[in-house]
């Protein structure tokens, strides 16, 4: 059964992270350029309010986050502080891209990718930033990098450019982060959810959130649909796994540009929802950096 965890409200929630080692969750505002912390047991709730739009964050090894904001990546040493510049700003000068969704590998890589407003160019790309702050181009003639998850043993990268309604599936070396041979996973009909922000369990399946589809998916290693989870919410945006058996997701939403009978329609839009499932998530890498 699906509930409301939080009634955030949030324009633009982003980037679900399960921090096991603190027992909490980290998610982004990233319209209200906003880092969010939840610790689900007790309710306790804080946020760093930053001023630039933050696409997504994942924990560090050494303590703190990674984050994806305007045009670079920064490093938060700890909850409350500025982020520092790391890497460089590869969108600097394309004020029509920014950061969005990611993901960290098992060596400790953060794959993240950007967004284009100016969809016809087609100009957005997926990069991979590594621990010593190098940032390499890994697929290029995006239009909304997003949907970036790991098979349990590393070896597959799965990413979806969400207007196109496909998610691709591509050979992925482990130990230097090369990307190989890439196939089509899944292609979603369109007119009914456009596939977002995902995470891929213990068996190897990925699970997909829908914007405005009103629901997650969870697709099979082949691609084939084996589960659908109906949410009250249009737009949902991304998944994740946590708490202590790894069997709680957690998805975030989107309540920026609704009409009224929308809002109407969903009064919890922009909340974080939990929800049990059967097999558990995969414990996310920390960030190397």
């Amino acid at each position: 059964m699906v509930q409301l965890l939080l009634d955030a409200g949030a324009l633009l929630g982003e980037s679900p992270r399960w921090h096991a080692g603190e027992a909490r969750l980290y998610w982004v505002d990233i319209d209200a350029q906003q880092i969010h912390r939840l610790d689900p047991v007790t309710g306790d709730h804080a946020w760093m309010q930053l001023s630039e739009p933050v696409g997504c964050v994942a924990p560090r090894a050494d303590g703190g986050l990674v984050a994806a904001l305007g045009d670079g990546c920064a490093l938060i040493d700890e909850w409350g502080t500025a982020p520092r510049p790391f890497g460089p700003a590869a969108l600097a000068g394309l004020p029509h891209q920014r950061f969005n969704d990611g993901c960290v590998d098992g060596a400790g890589r953060l794959w993240v990718g950007s967004l284009t407003a100016d969809k016809p160019k087609r100009d957005a790309t997926l990069y991979r930033l590594d621990p010593d702050g190098s940032l390499t181009p890994m697929l290029g003639g995006l239009m909304t990098s997003n949907g970036a998850a790991f098979s349990p043993d590393s070896r597959t990268f799965y990413h979806a450019d969400t207007p196109t309604h496909r998610i691709h599936a591509y050979a992925v070396d482990p130990a230097t982060g090369a990307l190989g041979e890439g196939r089509l996973f899944h292609k979603f009909v369109e007119g009914n959810g456009r596939p977002d922000g995902a995470a891929v369990d213990a068996e190897g399946c990925y699970w997909s959130a829908l914007w405005d589809g009103w629901r997650i998916v969870r697709l099979s290693p082949r691609g084939e649909l084996l589960q659908t989870v109906d949410l009250p919410v249009q737009r949902p945006t991304m998944i994740a796994f946590g708490g202590d058996d790894m069997r709680t997701a957690f998805v975030t939403s989107a309540g920026k540009n609704l009409t009224e009978g929308e809002r109407q329609a969903q009064p919890h839009a922009g909340g974080v929802f939990t929800f049990r499932v059967e097999v558990p998530g995969l414990v996310q890498p920390m960030f190397a950096g």
